[in-house]
């Protein structure tokens, strides 16, 4: 398969080992922005780490270091969460992040864990669903740092309400909700967001490239292949969309849609 210079640009960042969070991360807007300079913006991030570091105390503690963090971010450049437009693909550009200073969960997170890293200071992404946090690296920190809520300071506790209020009703909280996730993990949750918002708004050339660029990092994600055989489908690509879609009931034969899928297959063949 040949891929743009954008592609090549991302596959070789996801490659690496380790994968830099915020250059792949940036690669993600690349195809928006195909001329984006992701050195300038990592040097930006570099900057904004520097302006931390001169007002962090010499003895840093945990909390201390987030309390920096917190108000250079959120007090002095006023990061903030996008609430009045939650679904604008531009949440889940970085460089659209760093210039705008809103964004989403995830996409504020990685800022904040961009600017920790530069700080020596560990932190780690949450993966609870519907909503993303961070929080410091260490055995038993017990304490979450919500960088779309300006960097409030939860306990389990109340990420249990935090999810409650998320969903409309009670939800209990899972040990496995918060749970550490990889650079890997991050970048296909914010390709996944940006396929929810190109399918919402039927842009299907720009859901199918983030579809690519997820089975690029997770080859066996099978939910993948079977949207990305449908969107083959839809476009009149038959022969790719019969690949991926007899590849999907291959992995999951016993899946809920099986049947539906199978269906499509004759129509194809």
């Amino acid at each position: 398969m040949e891929f743009s210079q954008s592609r090549q640009r991302f596959y070789q960042e996801i490659n690496q080992n380790p994968i830099d969070l915020g250059k792949a991360a940036l690669c993600i807007a690349l195809e928006e922005y195909p001329e984006l300079d992701i050195d300038h913006y990592s040097q930006r991030l570099d900057h904004h780490a520097a302006e931390v570091a001169k007002n962090l105390p010499q003895e840093r503690y945990p909390l201390r270091v987030i309390n920096a963090l917190n108000e250079y971010l959120f007090e002095t450049l006023k990061f903030r969460g996008n609430t009045d437009n939650y679904y604008d693909p531009k949440n889940s550009f970085l460089n659209d992040v760093l210039e705008r200073r809103v964004g989403i969960p995830i996409s504020l997170s990685v800022v904040y864990l961009e600017l920790a890293k530069r700080l020596d200071f560990p932190m780690v992404g949450i993966g609870m669903p519907g909503h993303f946090l961070i929080r410091p690296d260490f055995e038993d920190a017990g304490i979450f740092v919500d960088a779309f809520n300006a960097g409030e300071i939860l306990f389990p506790a109340d990420c249990e309400r935090r999810l409650s209020e998320i969903y409309g009703k009670p939800v209990m909280l899972q040990p496995e909700f918060l749970e550490p996730v990889t650079s890997r993990d991050i970048l296909v949750r914010m390709l996944m967001n940006l396929k929810a918002v190109y399918i919402s708004q039927q842009e299907m050339s720009q859901a199918l490239a983030a579809i690519e660029r997820i089975l690029l990092l997770a080859p066996n994600a099978v939910l993948e292949l079977r949207d990305r055989g449908l969107i083959y489908y839809q476009s009149g690509r038959a022969i790719a969309a019969t690949q991926d879609l007899e590849r999907y009931l291959s992995l999951r034969p016993d899946a809920p849609d099986a049947s539906t899928i199978q269906r499509i297959l004759e129509r194809l063949r």
